[in-house]
């Protein structure tokens, strides 16, 4: 192992800084070795500082030789030259390297002595009047404020980028507060959670039973089960999941718990036996979504002059084709009520019924808009409708504000123009968004929510559309007859037979086929060279590896790898770029895992690399409505994933020509009914298994799905009485 040194720099200029705070490249000079870069998994310093580093000597491939930085600390700036370096750098506003020459031409060696206690003297320096003084002094101030608490929190292993938010929040007083009770950072500062402040807690030495700590560790807890999605969650949840989260005796939550109850600090409903426990903006969402519900139910504006049958029968006429009584029903029942839920398999006629409802409400001169949650779902809507569709977000102007806030440009104040909305993909939809939605309807727009209740439930809290159904306060209409020509499919005949807990059929199918192998490795590598096979005879974009887990030899993880390998493997022509965790490379298929509003990216949009220059990583989103490719840089790349294999999770919403997917009981504990259906639901022509008979049965057998916690269909049967 290369021998730990220490180098004194004077620093030259940060090439690269993390948004995370965890990790910078900068370049320093040393009077001996010359211009050497650094590489620190931490904040850099700042341009023009002299600092004593620790680390090691290493050779980077495509980089060549770099100091290796484990720590750093400023030292005094040596002599004028490194004043007026430092000064001049940036770090103070207003003083550039002019000012800064002329400052150390006033005061000499005892510059930061002045600064430090003597900062009125600055007006002694020619350009200096009152104000810029004071500008300066300011600066200086938080220079020295911010940098104390940069080591403070890179000491304790939290990122120094965190600094300027902290200290914006609590001033000069920020270590001292911190320190007295480290877990108000989990609750202020976005990006810093309990763990962290537990550990920092830890390092202070605070008492691990004390009721600071255990108060946070109910809130974490809390929030953790909102991750699960629980929009609340039993008292015993909370405090058996908490005590474990502690580490600590039940016991001693339940007196913390108690106490937090009687102060009126916890938002709960009482359920007789035990009460249920929500995070604040959870219980404010699915009151809201009950109570505007109920309120669009009752506040129907009716179709006065639409005979509507004769338009339906107009309709059918003109598209040769004959609505099925339930299919029929759903139409007048969409005219009937203020909100109507549509729900069915594949192939049992949604988006015939959703075109019917369209031609009924544009006769009788509606506005209607057409959404979905996601970008995908709603360019498939927008093709299947023959309209335009939005996401969700973008249909209420969703635009982000500041650390962790949002601005919805559509809401209460002001509604949608609309005298219907139409969301597609409506499982999908969290308790959160669909409030957001309803707050932006006015009343007496009709809401018509289209979606499969059999698919998995949205990512974030609650099972709203499962939960609408299951209260029977708002019309329903479920398709269950599968049309002629979507049963000549046996994608749609395996998926109704999966969902009723049968075994799908594959034998002399060639679009549904199972392959058993012994192992996972067969089983790993039979998928990697199909996709191989299938790649060299059809768009890459047609086809999609999609997996219950990321972990073990079939995750996402390691077939991602395993697939870039061989789809995309290194060349001196292709650009790559290396991150911690991720390894991206000029071509790659890639994905988006998180909503950007700022680039207008939205968690689960594909695309493939086009260019790769330094840190900044280019990729081409065919799907995305702007067309033109988006510019990653920095830490905005770890927003980036592999796509050659995506968990089914990550799929909803998006339909694929080609799924192809291992069944493996190191999945076990996501071998689900609702999760397999999801995924053959994926594919539009061909279907390919692989893996073990065992794991398939228990895929099709097991419909214990997780339970979530919601109280939303007792909400409106409770208020809608």
């Amino acid at each position: 192992m290369a021998e730990s040194v220490t180098i004194e720099i004077t620093v030259k200029n940060i090439v690269f800084q993390a948004d995370t705070g965890t990790f910078s490249v900068f370049r320093g000079e040393n009077p001996e070795v010359g211009t050497i870069s650094i590489v620190y998994r931490g904040q850099a310093p700042y341009a023009g500082e002299q600092i004593r580093l620790a680390g090691i000597w290493g050779d980077h491939p495509r980089f060549g030789r770099q100091f290796q930085a484990q720590s750093w600390e400023a030292v005094q700036p040596r002599g004028s030259e490194g004043l007026v370096r430092m000064l001049g750098s940036g770090v103070l506003k207003g003083v550039g390297p002019a000012m800064a020459q002329r400052i150390v031409d006033q005061f000499g060696e005892d510059t930061l002595e002045v600064l430090e206690k003597f900062p009125e003297r600055l007006r002694e320096v020619s350009g200096i009047g009152k104000k810029k003084a004071e500008a300066i002094i300011t600066s200086y101030g938080e220079l020295r404020e911010n940098r104390e608490l940069v080591f403070f929190l890179e000491s304790h292993g939290i990122s120094g980028n965190f600094a300027p938010r902290i200290q914006a929040l609590y001033g000069s007083t920020a270590v001292t507060r911190i320190s007295n009770n480290p877990y108000c950072l989990a609750e202020d500062v976005e990006g810093i959670g309990f763990r962290t402040a537990d550990a920092l807690a830890r390092n202070l030495g605070m008492d691990e039973h004390g009721d600071e700590r255990i108060r946070a560790g109910i809130h974490y807890t809390l929030l953790q089960g909102a991750g699960q999605g629980h929009t609340c969650v039993p008292d015993s949840w909370l405090v058996g999941n908490a005590a474990r989260v502690l580490q600590v005796d039940p016991l001693e939550v339940r007196q913390v718990f108690d106490q937090l109850l009687r102060d009126n600090l916890l938002r709960v409903e009482d359920r007789g036996d035990h009460v249920c426990v929500y995070p604040e903006y959870l219980y404010r969402a699915e009151e809201g979504v009950a109570h505007r519900l109920l309120a669009l139910r009752d506040n129907v504006n009716a179709l006065w002059k639409v005979d509507y049958q004769k338009i339906i029968r107009e309709w059918e006429r003109d598209e040769r084709i004959r609505l099925a009584p339930e299919q029929a029903e759903a139409v007048k029942a969409s005219v009937d009520h203020g909100v109507f839920v549509l729900t069915g398999g594949p192939g049992t006629g949604k988006t015939t019924v959703v075109k019917g409802i369209l031609s009924v409400m544009e006769q009788a001169g509606c506005k209607i808009l057409l959404a979905a949650p996601t970008g995908r779902a709603a360019k498939r809507l927008s093709e299947s409708a023959g309209k335009p569709a939005l996401t969700v977000h973008r249909l209420l102007e969703y635009t982000p504000n500041g650390e962790g806030d949002s601005f919805w440009g559509r809401n209460e104040d002001n509604p949608l123009e609309a005298d219907a909305v139409i969301v597609d993909e409506a499982s999908m939809m969290d308790i959160v968004l669909m409030y957001n939605l309803l707050k932006a309807l006015p009343l007496g727009c009709r809401l018509i929510l289209v979606g499969d209740v059999d698919q998995l439930p949205s990512v974030g809290p609650g099972s709203v559309l499962q939960d609408i159904i299951r209260s029977g306060t708002m019309p329903i209409v479920r398709l269950e007859n599968v049309f002629r020509q979507a049963e000549l499919s046996p994608i749609v005949r395996n998926a109704h037979r999966i969902n009723q807990g049968l075994m799908p059929q594959w034998e002399g199918e060639k679009d549904f086929r199972f392959r058993e192998f012994a192992t996972e490795e067969e089983t790993m590598h039979y998928i990697v060279d199909l996709y191989v096979h299938l790649a060299a005879r059809q768009p890459q974009d047609a086809i999609q590896v999609l997996t219950p887990m990321h972990k073990n030899l079939c995750g996402v993880e390691n077939l991602n790898n395993m697939l870039q390998a061989r789809m995309n493997p290194p060349s001196p022509e292709k650009q790559e770029y290396r991150g911690s965790f991720l390894l991206l490379r000029e071509g790659d298929k890639v994905m988006q895992i998180r909503n950007n509003y700022d680039k207008n990216v939205f968690n689960g949009d594909i695309g493939r690399i086009c260019s790769i220059q330094g840190a900044h990583v280019t990729v081409d989103f065919p799907d995305r409505a702007e067309g033109e490719a988006v510019t990653y840089e920095g830490a905005e790349v770890s927003d980036l994933r592999l796509a050659y294999a995506m968990s089914v999770h990550k799929s909803q919403g998006s339909e694929y020509a080609v799924v192809l997917m291992p069944l493996v009981l190191s999945h076990y504990i996501l071998l689900q009914r609702n999760l397999f259906y999801t995924a053959i639901t994926r594919a539009k022509k061909q279907v390919y298994l692989a893996g073990s008979r065992r794991a398939l049965r228990t895929a099709v057998e097991n419909d214990r799905t997780r339970k979530r916690y919601s109280l939303l269909a007792e909400r409106l049967k409770r208020y809608g009485e």
